[in-house]
């Protein structure tokens, strides 16, 4: 399906990694599938000495790595190119904002300002594109991190404010835009046999993990200065803490599903400073081989104090105080040099509360539904049956929902999806600003207290699970971690 209209989508930081990686290549799938109006342009803005010709030569060698798994179709990648325009801006010089302004005032459609940038240019940025009247009728995306702290995120938020209304403002979450966190939604509210377990009384805990094979790579620098429960927590696990455990909301509408996503980042349980110790655990990497590559230790690498004590891992224990959830943990994790790449939400029914079939029926995790987020997307639901043969002998299995095998279009990356909703003017899958207040409020009692205590993470060795003390957490609950029981 096509969008709406037609659009001028102007690209701040138009050679920088994340555009030539994802925002580019996200577009041009869009293109490709025929959901982008004809009208439809794309302005590059960036510093780079170039003109169009120049920017052009910059996308072909760039982007072209990152797009069409099946195949580049030249013609199609050559109409892509036709919508591109590029602009030479120098931040510090106000005329080359009247430049930008006039090349967009040639352009039509609705007008779509992404930020690409770090965020100590967005404030700036918003600032010089209202100095020329670029801040009317349009929308501003503005990437992750938003913000250091409550304090710094607010102020953020207030100068972006003043420029552009709430409902001009696109916070972008790109795991909210991946296919299987829609499922869930899908999965929840559109079917009666899921609603009725999904409470305290059929759940036994939940857990959220976003793992990283990767190091800090090129990002010393900056993670240094964020480390995970910044950079990962407050923003993504949270987000995704909130769209699992949500009421059902009246309507599918942007604020509708933000107000119940809003209610369960309020009801979190504030972390006792005397608690955070047994509830919270953070590591670091040390040396170690990952797929049979030896990989150096966190302090090592380029860019990161020698002495530094950024975490690298973390594992929380999460409690919701509401009555769908009282008593049922959540457990989040999320790190660098883990034993793989993976993403997922693993939901533990109880069992069953008597078994005249033998003690199998009655272990932890033989009903489960496991939403896989990366690197394959699946849902995957796990019950028991009786083995072939003689006797009542019980063994896991699994119903894959294949939503791949079943529907038989491509499924949309994240950017794609969520850069459409932004062009079309669809709110629900971006943050609000009183949902990022809420969430930087519950996390900053643990980085107070860390910073405070000054102490070194945990160590783990690149390639393990992360410290031993968050399997521990999760012992004393009577549980593990999904790749431990198996």
């Amino acid at each position: 399906m096509q969008t709406d209209s037609s659009f001028t989508f102007v690209l701040f930081g138009g050679t920088g990694d994340l555009s030539m990686r994802k925002i580019l290549p996200a577009l041009y799938e869009a293109h490709r599938a025929g959901m982008l109006a004809d009208s439809g342009k794309i302005v590059g803005v960036a510093r780079h000495e170039a003109d169009r010709a120049g920017y052009i030569e910059w996308v072909n060698g760039h982007v072209k790595p990152y797009v069409s798994k099946d195949g580049l179709d030249e013609a199609v990648w050559e109409r892509f190119l036709a919508r591109i325009e590029y602009v030479k801006l120098d931040l510090s010089k106000a005329e080359d904002f009247v430049l930008l302004r006039d090349a967009v005032n040639k352009l039509s459609g609705t007008r779509v300002f992404y930020l690409a940038t770090g965020p100590s240019l967005f404030v700036p940025i918003c600032h010089a594109l209202a100095s020329v009247g670029l801040n009317e009728n349009a929308r501003i995306v503005l990437e992750k991190p938003l913000g250091y702290d409550l304090q710094s995120s607010n102020a953020i938020n207030d100068a972006v404010g003043e420029i552009f209304a709430e409902e001009q403002i696109y916070r972008i979450d790109h795991y909210l835009g991946k296919e299987p966190v829609q499922n869930l939604l899908a999965l929840r509210f559109g079917n009666a046999l899921f609603e009725p377990l999904w409470r305290r009384e059929w759940v036994e805990s939940i857990q959220i993990t976003i793992a990283e094979e990767l190091g800090v790579e090129a990002r010393g620098d900056f993670y240094d200065n964020t480390g995970a429960l910044r950079d990962m927590v407050q923003n993504h696990l949270l987000q995704l803490l909130s769209i699992v455990a949500m009421e059902p909301p009246h309507s599918m509408d942007s604020d509708s599903v933000r107000d119940e996503k809003l209610r369960v980042l309020r009801a979190l349980k504030p972390i006792d400073p005397r608690d955070i110790q047994r509830v919270a655990v953070r590591g670091q990497y040390h040396a170690g081989v990952i797929r049979g590559t030896a990989v150096p230790a966190y302090a090592t690498e380029p860019g990161v104090k020698k002495d530094s004590t950024t975490e690298t891992f973390v594992a929380l224990k999460v409690e919701i105080e509401n009555w769908r959830w009282a008593g049922v943990p959540f457990f989040l994790r999320t790190g660098k040099r883990l034993a793989d790449r993976v993403a997922e939400i693993v939901v533990n029914f109880r069992p069953v509360p008597h078994s005249a079939l033998g003690p199998t029926a009655l272990r932890p995790g033989a009903n489960r539904l496991v939403i896989r987020l990366q690197p394959n997307e699946t849902i995957r639901l796990y019950c028991l049956a009786k083995q072939p043969g003689e006797g009542m002998n019980l063994a896991s299995v699994h119903l894959d929902l294949a939503f791949d095998q079943f529907f038989r279009e491509n499924q949309m990356e994240a950017y794609q999806r969520l850069l459409l909703d932004v062009i079309n003017g669809r709110l629900a899958l971006f943050v609000r600003r009183d949902e990022q207040e809420a969430a930087w409020r519950w996390v900053e009692p643990i980085l107070n207290d860390w910073a405070a205590a000054n102490k070194a993470p945990k160590p783990y060795a690149a390639g393990t699970w992360g410290p031993a003390a968050a399997s521990a957490m999760l012992a004393q609950h009577g549980t593990c971690w999904l790749e431990e029981e198996n």
